[in-house]
């Protein structure tokens, strides 16, 4: 039973991202506040936070021809594949340009889901939200996850501790990361590796467990305190705006052959919970919201032509 730590700092593309999302919940807190109930108030649960596992227990045992005996095998052989495959490149045309990109490309979806004020949901904001998120989120072709680009060259991040630069072209996951693996055996030449990282809040891209594994967002607290209109009626921004990554899964089915992924689906779960919050002139309300993050590989010709017009050669 895994309990969660705070960590902090936010990349600048993430910034846009948790403003939305802020956006997202002032808007509603303010609807619901300014409109009778349209439901009824959701029970909320005091109990402390426990990290469930999502997927089977790891089950030792030859998969594909390949022994693994404890979670550190399950978990030094996804490095490996993961390492391996991000050498891997291809050649595409972007606006008819030569390109260079990894060869396996994967898309990248977003949803907003349960935004809750005080456990009531309001059917206006909820019909808003997809137009909004689709008029701000643009998918975009990424490498395997961590990831910040489709080009090995700029796979790093700006938001590493003190300032420094992360690569993402090489997969620093560890067993101590990992709440649940498992494996199977598709009888086809592949295996199929699913890991649920532990959860964590505030998670930090390559410092923790959920950053070692998903794209992502970061610290939020300096992108809350830019936000005039929302204050809070008791308490710090760390205190009452709780982002906890808890519950995503991320499944790769592996060639055993070459050691190339042929098909992944990474699920990153957020968790936003909002305490005492003060929007104009509406006082010490809660709210709370989920976001669904989702990366499937490989993306579609559909996918990377709308998306950025690129074509594979």
């Amino acid at each position: 039973m895994a309990k969660v730590k705070a960590k902090s700092k936010l990349g600048t593309l993430n910034k846009i991202l948790f403003i939305v999302f802020i956006g997202l919940l002032i808007a509603t807190i303010l609807i619901v506040a300014l409109s009778a109930p349209k439901v009824p108030v959701k029970e909320t649960s005091g109990d402390e936070f426990v990290d469930e596992a999502k997927i089977d227990e790891f089950t030792p045992g030859t998969y594909g021809g390949i022994e693994f005996k404890t979670v550190d095998d399950v978990v030094n052989y996804y490095v490996e594949v993961f390492n391996y495959n991000k050498t891997l490149t291809a050649d595409y045309t972007e606006n008819g340009e030569a390109k260079k990109y990894y060869k396996l490309l994967g898309d990248e979806t977003l949803e907003v889901q349960n935004l809750l004020v005080e456990g009531k949901e309001n059917n206006t904001i909820n019909k808003l939200v997809p137009s909004i998120l689709g008029g701000l989120f643009k998918g975009a072709p990424k490498g395997l996850p961590p990831a910040a680009n489709r080009d090995p060259v700029y796979d790093e991040r700006d938001d590493g501790p003190n300032g420094t630069k992360l690569d993402q072209k090489e997969s620093h996951l560890t067993a101590d990361d990992v709440l649940a693996c498992n494996v199977v055996d598709n009888k086809d030449g592949t295996i199929s590796i699913s890991i649920q990282p532990k959860a964590q809040l505030l998670s930090m891209a390559d410092q923790d467990p959920q950053g070692r594994f998903f794209n992502v967002l970061g610290d939020i607290s300096s992108t809350v305190e830019s936000i005039s209109v929302l204050s809070f009626s008791e308490g710090t921004i760390e205190e009452n705006f709780v982002v906890n990554y808890a519950g995503g899964v991320g499944t790769v089915k592996v060639d055993t052959k070459t050691k190339e992924v042929v098909e992944a689906d990474y699920e990153m779960d957020v968790h936003i919970d909002v305490q005492h919050a003060n929007v104009a002139v509406i006082k010490n309300k809660n709210a709370s919201l989920d976001i669904v993050y989702k990366n499937h590989f490989p993306a579609s010709d559909e996918f990377l032509k709308e998306s950025r017009n690129i074509d594979r050669k």
